[in-house]
């Protein structure tokens, strides 16, 4: 007897199925990165676009690394459960965007196939800030990222998500084919710019001409994107089995907030992914730099906050007078370094994310959210140090977030990162006089900027030496 989600299975009435014959479905979307965010954002949107306006956008879902949850959605014929948790109950949704599954690293030959095939108009990715081999000091390629090495060498048998989008492209030149629309969903300042220069460096070395016709005929859009998905656990795939009445490995919870803001620059066609509120718009940028400084910024403070408090949850350390108070000031010095957003009252959206942040039904871990802290830092933290520095202000609440940042790794004695032997190196050798010098003393971590800033690394050693 099955006793696992899939198409055959029988739901509640509660549950809300696809508005679409999924059968008639066919691929129009790769994209490049299995984790619960894509699931519970892109997948979402584009399923809101089937609905109301059905069209060739299944997506073919493509896992760089890890078979799990490429075989756990083949066992489910592609569907999986998104709950929606509030205060106001929980609401179940199956999603059936994702007509096809690959591990890359089990059959390379199938995702290029994918990447090459003329209906393959969008390429989607979320595959993390590391993974894209970008060297910080330069904003051009790290040559010494192991996949950015590795498709140097052998770029017809690409390993990382740079390599498969220039061998996809070079294949389709090849074939008298136009490029698909890279839509990088990445929490990178100006992402489609960045994963664009990436592109072309990489494509460059291989054969200037394949770069020039990319760089013609290819669009690189930015995007920005914005919903708390937290890592599921057993609880949410108890909570799933009683909302389905059938098992979901794949089950997902969320928050109701969602959105998407997308540079409307594509070269064949996309979804009508406005249909599920996502916003086309000429320049992401400020609503970009709005979501990096407030909401992520903040994140990376509450999720130290926590470790060093001895808390599992950013809902718990909101419950905590003080530390939720730390959040609200460091949105209010942010908030001054920021562009006005089109349509955006930046108070209403800073009271929201406090709402957002504090919701009781959502288990967001701090260790997941601190997990890459020195990939994040610059777009979070620093950048807006340094502009609120060159205002002429005291840039206190950045100074304090880093400090504490800091003061987490040194209690925990231990990080996930990619510079993880560095940040402890200097977390080991922290003194009274100076706590943060080690760290800043780490190759491309801080900007000039701030090195040089002495009054601003002076707060930042206070807020280490308060814990």
């Amino acid at each position: 007897m099955m006793t696992h989600l899939s198409s055959a299975s029988r739901l509640p009435a509660g549950v809300r199925l696809p508005a679409y014959d999924r059968g008639k479905l066919k691929p129009g979307i790769v994209h490049i990165g299995l984790g619960a965010f894509h699931r519970a954002h892109q997948a979402v949107f584009t399923e809101r676009a089937l609905e109301a306006e059905f069209g060739p956008w299944g997506i073919v879902a493509v896992n760089l690394r890890s078979a799990d949850p490429v075989e756990a959605l083949e066992a489910q014929d592609g569907l999986y459960c998104v709950i929606t948790r509030s205060e106001k109950g929980d609401q179940c949704e199956l999603i059936g965007a994702t007509v096809g599954w690959i591990c890359a690293a089990r059959d390379r030959a199938r995702v290029l196939a994918a990447l090459a095939d003329p209906a393959t108009c969008v390429v989607t990715m979320t595959v993390s800030e590391k993974a894209y081999g970008l060297d910080p000091a330069t904003g051009g390629l790290d040559d010494n990222h192991p996949a950015v090495v590795a498709d140097v060498k052998m770029p017809h048998a690409p390993v990382g998500v740079l390599g498969f989008l220039v061998e996809g492209l070079a294949l389709r030149r090849a074939a008298g084919v136009a490029p698909f629309t890279v839509l990088c969903c990445d929490n990178l300042p100006s992402n489609g710019r960045v994963v664009r220069r990436l592109v072309l460096e990489l494509a460059q070395r291989r054969d200037p001409a394949l770069a020039s016709w990319i760089a013609e005929e290819g669009a690189f859009p930015c995007s920005m994107v914005d919903r708390i998905v937290p890592a599921a656990t057993d609880a949410t795939r108890v909570r799933a089995k009683a909302l389905l009445g059938t098992e979901d490995a794949l089950a997902l919870e969320t928050e109701p907030f969602l959105q998407w803001v997308i540079e409307d620059r594509f070269v064949s066609g996309r979804p009508r992914w406005e249909a599920g509120g996502a916003i086309l718009v000429d320049n992401v940028e400020p609503y970009e730099k709005m979501k990096l400084r407030l909401l992520n910024g903040t994140h990376t403070l509450l999720a130290h906050l926590g470790i060093l408090s001895g808390l599992d949850y950013i809902r718990e350390v909101m419950a905590v007078p003080d530390l939720s108070a730390k959040a609200r000031a460091h949105m209010e010095e942010v908030v001054s370094t920021l562009d006005p957003v089109p349509g955006i009252d930046l108070s209403d959206y800073i009271a929201a994310l406090l709402l957002r942040f504090s919701n009781p039904t959502i288990d967001h871990r701090n260790l997941q959210i601190a997990l890459d802290t020195s990939q994040k830092l610059p777009q979070r933290l620093l950048s807006p140090a340094v502009d609120a520095l060159e205002k002429g202000k005291d840039a206190a609440a950045t100074a304090y977030a880093v400090g504490v940042w800091m003061a987490a790794v040194k209690k925990r004695g231990n990080c996930e990162d990619p510079r993880r032997a560095e940040i402890l190196e200097a977390a080991a050798v922290m003194n009274a006089t100076d706590p943060s010098a080690a760290f800043f003393a780490i190759p491309g971590l801080f900007p000039p900027e701030l090195v040089a800033a002495r009054r601003w690394r002076d707060r930042l050693n206070d807020a280490i030496g308060a814990f």
